[in-house]
């Protein structure tokens, strides 16, 4: 089979529409899932269960058991809230014990030869050691499996063992591999380097190829343990014992104790009105609030006053992203442990916005070495007939993670704690028990929270740093100027880097760069997988719609 030409999309597609349930997402076998779920008489949120462990295995590139995850949701009821299962750094990691384990394992290729590298940002003083990108360290408590089960305890009709049997099947039977996730899995053969990592994900050392079927069964098993005994076995079981050892056994400190007791949380959302529509995202210590203050500060320019194709439109959004950005690099963190100011307050907004003109402006992107620029995750949305809208999310970080699978479970584990910073004096330095700082943000905005018909949305851009600023062009795209879903998110977009350049797609119209570039934004043109995996789900007075994004492998299935 011939290699895909990753740099283009040029098919068409259309926005979904359909009055039972849609399920939005990056892979169509995992959106086929949870449809299956919804016609066995599933609501949304077995759905997105359903399809989320699906995506553990068609989709392992970007998700898994060993991550985290997050969701919004409006309920048939109307109560719109967030899921948070996302776990801390362990109870004896702590940056001198960090310290001293990077120092006395400071060959990084002794761990993982990975050009993204495992171990230190300093020459021979202690104090100038960075917190490790891969490895044991950088390991925090799993919170999918919990996320799994409270989601579907709280919300759903059907049981976690029913939501998990299309995972169970692809992982023990086989499917073949979709074109983008093929191309990502190539990374696994530089980063599974050990033995059980590498029979859990390879074959014969190499990735699978696109078209061609792959099995997960330890990964099957571990998912038919999960349905038979619940999340339990993940922290007080057999499963939880074989991550706890392997993280220990490459040096970390991860034990079974810091997995007994860990439980997933039901925050409040935090939210803002942008242009006579209600946005809610999660509060820290996940990044919502950057998407929020953004959007605040967008409309204190009137930057979606604009004409869609404008320099004007990008600059002013880009400008309020620069800011927001600044300000949630250095303030968002894990609230139980330091206060975040309020970055969606309107009065924050006309504060910070006093600065921007019609030239580009030099602000700080936050703290450095925060290492989540492009990291990758899988997001799926779920409307139902109910009037049940979900966006779910879940992942590992950066791919297939820190490097680490556990024993034979096929878990690869996470490398969120790459997030925490060995600097004291860091908004997001590591503690014991304390959250990193969180890029994953899933989206919920009702379009009409002034009139009588309701119109809500589930949505999401997916992909590091890149994450808020999607939200902001989707949600101008959807207000602002009023487009199909679809068209929504199939415009060509543009993202604020850390080195201080503005990305756009190379589909961009030349000469909206060249005057992009004339306003004093440095342009640089980045690859389409660059720019995010977005999806929505909309239920307008019960009519029910979705759209996926043209830059993944994804559908929206619909009955």
């Amino acid at each position: 089979m011939s290699e895909p030409d990753l740099d283009r999309f040029t098919s068409r597609r259309s926005t979904v529409y359909a009055d039972r349930g849609v399920v939005a997402t990056s892979q169509p076998l995992a959106a086929e899932a949870g449809v299956e779920i919804l016609r066995e008489g599933g609501n949304a949120f077995d759905a997105a269960v359903g399809t989320a462990a699906a995506l553990n295995v068609v989709e392992p590139t970007s998700t898994g058991l060993g991550g985290d995850a997050f969701a919004l949701y409006r309920t048939t009821d109307g109560e719109v809230s967030a899921m948070s299962a996302c776990g801390g750094a362990p109870a004896d990691a702590t940056i001198e014990n960090v310290r001293a384990s990077v120092r006395e394992h400071d060959d990084a290729a002794e761990w993982y030869p990975n050009e993204r590298g495992y171990a230190v940002d300093g020459g021979d003083d202690t104090d100038e050691i960075g917190m490790p990108f891969l490895g044991p360290h950088a390991v925090t408590v799993p919170g999918t499996a919990r996320g799994w089960e409270a989601t579907i305890e709280r919300h759903g009709r059907r049981s976690l063992a029913e939501a998990l049997q299309p995972a169970i099947h692809y992982a023990t039977e086989g499917y073949p591999v979709s074109e983008v996730i093929a191309h990502h899995w190539q990374a696994a053969e530089r980063l599974f380097t050990d033995e059980h990592a590498a029979d859990a994900y390879l074959k014969n050392g190499e990735a699978p190829g696109v078209g061609e079927s792959m099995r997960l069964p330890q990964l099957g098993e571990s998912l038919r343990t999960i349905a038979e005994q619940g999340a339990d076995a993940v922290y007080e079981g057999e499963i939880g014992e074989a991550i706890a050892s392997e993280v220990q056994a490459r040096g970390g400190f991860l034990t079974t104790e810091d997995l007994v007791g860990f439980d997933a949380e039901f925050p409040d959302p935090v939210s803002t009105r942008y242009n006579g529509a209600e946005v809610y995202e999660l509060p820290p210590n996940n990044q919502g609030l950057i998407a929020l203050e953004a959007l605040n500060i967008a409309a204190e320019t009137d930057a979606g006053g604009h004409p869609l194709d404008s320099p004007e439109r990008i600059h002013y959004f880009a400008e309020a992203t620069k800011r927001a950005f600044h300000d949630g690099h250095r303030y968002v963190t894990d609230p139980t442990y330091e206060d975040v100011p309020p970055l969606a307050a309107e009065e924050w907004a006309e504060r910070r916005s006093t600065d921007i003109d019609a030239t580009a402006s030099d602000v700080s992107f936050g703290v450095p070495d925060a290492r989540a620029e492009d990291s990758d995750t899988v997001l799926l949305c779920v409307a139902d007939d109910a009037g049940n809208v979900v966006s779910f999310i879940n992942s590992r970080f950066a791919g297939f993670g820190s490097g680490l699978v556990a024993g034979d479970t096929g878990i690869a584990l996470q490398n969120r704690g790459a997030s925490f910073s060995l600097d004291p004096d860091h908004p997001n330095s590591l503690e014991p028990g304390k959250r990193p700082f969180h890029t994953l943000i899933p989206g919920i905005v009702d379009l009409a929270p002034d009139d009588t018909t309701e119109d809500w949305a589930a949505f999401g851009v997916m992909g590091g740093y890149m994450q808020p600023q999607g939200h902001v062009q989707v949600v101008s795209n959807l207000v602002d100027h009023d487009l199909p879903l679809q068209a929504a998110l199939d415009r060509p977009r543009w993202r604020y880097r850390e080195d201080g350049s503005l990305a756009v797609e190379g589909r961009t119209e030349g000469n909206l760069v060249t005057k992009l570039t004339r306003m004093g934004h440095d342009v640089r043109v980045l690859a389409p997988t660059l720019f995010g995996g977005a999806q929505i789900a909309r239920n307008q007075d019960g009519v029910l719609s979705g759209a996926t994004e043209p830059r993944k492998d994804g559908t929206v299935a619909g009955f």
